[in-house]
């Protein structure tokens, strides 16, 4: 029986995982460029931290199992902002603050596989604890578009959309919604975006909700409240304003968060959000910590990858793997014996060397296996080894010399 990877989830060859170390590695950049120190969980938590802590929006998606034989039901983690709160929540008292955080975990959803939206996916999570100020969010958003700009994505290229959950509440309340319907009203407005007119409107409808409290987010937003008038301040002072709007559709789904959320997207719109996030002041609290600040984001591989290739500015990945410092032939005869200590003195040295493992002595077909694995040079072993030399060929330029031996790794490195 023939298998294929499950529905949701990718093969990782070669090419690809060079695509994806490129993009992580832009993360981890930026990451350590702003003083976040790295971090990582278990794969799997507790259900009940992500059914009591996240909302019935990432419920829905969880992959859970229970151990054969055991009563503690568990899930695979769809997010990592719970389980940073909960190794936050254990430090207590003793972890110091602020506390710059990030990670680059893999993250598991139950949801029906689209274009940017995988059962399986890599996440770089970015999250700075015990700063209540706009300076804080404004470094964090600093920080996500620094992994941007490396991978070579500009203002012109995404926008991040910024809100605030109290003005979003307090618009909707004055527009009509009633207070018992709020979380309803907020859990709508964050899928409208992603959803047709007509289906926003049926569920407006199935909840008695009025259209017309909705209207108002259509229109040019004025920016009052005092948070983010701060924050525009901090966002001029981090030199990113060209980068930001203000955008009170933004709501952000899980429930943990407290005050400013931002998206950040594609300016054409034709994607889904290529990173979320905000401040989640009470969750380290909730998971029996201390009352501690927090503000992050989260940034997922899958929709960006999209971007990145929608704007040339990631290929297939080819072109990211590591190019070989040189290929090692062997034209025959006594040579082969030659093959395994020199390549064992290069990789000695330091050097990325390859060789071929073909049973040929036509070195015109070796020296096109040499160009395919995109190598630097090419030594090619022959009768000049009776004189205590090797061919080396530039695969650039197509220069070929003959080297003594001893000297090999000096003209290489030269």
């Amino acid at each position: 029986m023939a298998y294929q990877a499950p529905k949701g989830t990718r093969d990782f060859f070669p090419a690809d995982t060079a695509a994806l170390h490129h993009i992580e590695a832009a993360w981890r950049e930026a990451s350590i460029n702003a003083g976040f120190d790295e971090i990582d969980g278990p794969t799997f938590e507790h259900l009940e931290m992500y059914t009591v802590k996240s909302g019935e929006g990432i419920v829905s998606e969880l992959f859970s199992f229970t151990r054969s034989g055991g009563d503690v039901t568990y899930a695979l983690r769809p997010e990592f902002t719970p389980t940073l709160a909960r190794m936050a929540a254990a430090k207590g008292r003793s972890l110091s603050l602020p506390t710059k955080w990030f990670g680059i975990p893999s993250h598991f959803r139950g949801e029906r596989p689209q274009r940017g939206r995988l059962r399986e996916f890599k996440c770089w999570n970015v999250d700075l604890l015990g700063i209540d100020k706009p300076s804080a969010d404004a470094e964090v958003i600093a920080t996500a578009l620094r992994g941007l700009e490396t991978l070579g994505l500009t203002a012109k290229d995404v926008v991040v959309r910024i809100s605030h959950r109290d003005v979003v509440a307090k618009m909707l309340l004055d527009g009509g919604i009633a207070q018992d319907t709020l979380d309803i009203a907020l859990t709508l407005l964050d899928k409208r975006e992603r959803m047709p007119p007509e289906t926003f409107a049926e569920k407006l409808a199935e909840h008695g909700l009025e259209a017309s409290a909705f209207s108002q987010f259509d229109e040019t937003p004025t920016v009052e409240h005092e948070a983010l008038v701060a924050l525009q301040l901090e966002l001029d002072a981090w030199g990113i304003s060209d980068w930001c709007t203000i955008d009170f559709n933004i709501v952000r789904g899980l429930a943990y968060y407290t005050g400013m959320v931002f998206e950040i997207h594609e300016r054409s719109g034709e994607e889904r959000a290529i990173a979320g996030g905000g401040r989640y002041d009470g969750l380290v609290e909730m998971f029996g910590g201390p009352a501690m600040p927090a503000v992050g984001f989260g940034m997922g591989d899958v929709v960006l990858s999209l971007v990145l290739r929608d704007k040339d500015l990631l290929g297939d990945g080819t072109e990211l793997l590591p190019r070989p410092d040189v290929f090692v032939v062997s034209a025959g005869g006594d040579a082969d014996a030659h093959v395994s200590s020199t390549v064992a003195s290069l990789r000695n040295a330091g050097l990325h060397v390859r060789m071929s493992y073909r049973a040929t002595r036509n070195v015109g077909k070796l020296l096109t296996e040499a160009s395919k694995a995109n190598a630097r040079f090419t030594i090619i072993l022959g009768e000049e080894l009776e004189d205590g030399k090797v061919v080396v060929k530039n695969m650039d330029s197509g220069d070929q010399v003959e080297v003594q031996q001893d000297e090999l790794l000096l003209h290489i490195t030269a």
